[in-house]
């Protein structure tokens, strides 16, 4: 057979080999989604609590408990919307009386057994305080009605290991927080909830860093807005607004 028809059938079967399809792009993360308000500037609409302590004055949310007015343990402004999971809250808060306050996330609304104050949660808070002292300040992370007490204090970058805190580095000193803090006035409070971790930033500094046990963490529920028993106090809110995190990392 002649050599050119050799060359002529490599050639056309060349020609007939069919090219592999590209590969199918990888999926994209999910995006952390746009900011929602949680308060309208104008009532309380989308929000559940005692309406003889909690109103709206001046556009902001007031909380307040007097000697006539007291709660009946610790009481809550609860967010009526769905459970939040990883997420980053933004708030400004002010607060004054000789009590302190709160702001509850992943937490739990207890609606059975507390027949005088229906509005009760259990569950991660971060502390509000009129206060520029360490430790006794606005930022750390106590478990509001569980055993753990303060789970990390404001300052520090610190992980649950074999159950107990381990403490890995320091982020603020108390010199550094006095400065931070505004007493008297309107402060902004960020946390970033995402897995096991936590994160808190005071006035748009870091001042807690915390990773939880797997076995311990909580990892959704709602939010909520504390008024402390006890002695007298008010606490204000505004400019609230959560951004879901998908698998963002801020």
């Amino acid at each position: 057979m002649p050599r050119c028809f050799f060359a002529l059938a490599a050639a056309v079967a060349s020609s007939l080999v069919i090219a592999a399809p590209p590969a199918a792009p990888a999926a994209a993360p999910a995006k952390a989604s746009e900011w929602r308000t949680l308060f309208n500037g104008r009532d309380l609409a989308g929000w559940d609590g005692d309406p003889r302590m909690w109103s709206v004055r001046d556009g902001v949310i007031h909380g307040e408990t007097t000697p006539d007015i007291k709660a009946q343990g610790n009481t809550f402004l609860i967010c009526k919307g769905p459970a939040v999971k990883d997420f980053e809250l933004k708030v400004l808060y002010r607060c004054g009386g000789e009590n302190n306050s709160g702001i509850q996330y992943r937490s739990k609304h207890i609606t059975e057994g507390e027949p005088k104050n229906p509005w009760v949660v259990r569950g991660y808070q971060h502390e509000l305080r009129n206060e520029s002292q360490m430790p006794n300040v606005s930022g750390f992370i106590y478990d509001e009605g569980g055993k753990r007490g303060r789970i990390c204090l404001a300052g520090e970058k610190a992980e649950m290991v074999d159950g107990a805190k381990k403490v890995t580095g320091e982020l603020i000193d108390a010199d550094a927080f006095a400065k931070l803090v505004k007493l008297d006035d309107w402060n902004e409070v960020r946390i970033v909830a995402q897995g096991d971790r936590i994160r808190h930033s005071l006035n748009g500094t870091l001042t807690l860093d915390f990773t939880d046990a797997p076995d311990l963490a909580l990892r959704e529920g709602v939010l909520a807005l504390q008024l402390h028993q006890g002695k007298p106090m008010w606490v204000e809110f505004k400019d609230i607004a959560i951004r879901d995190l998908g698998d963002d990392t801020p």
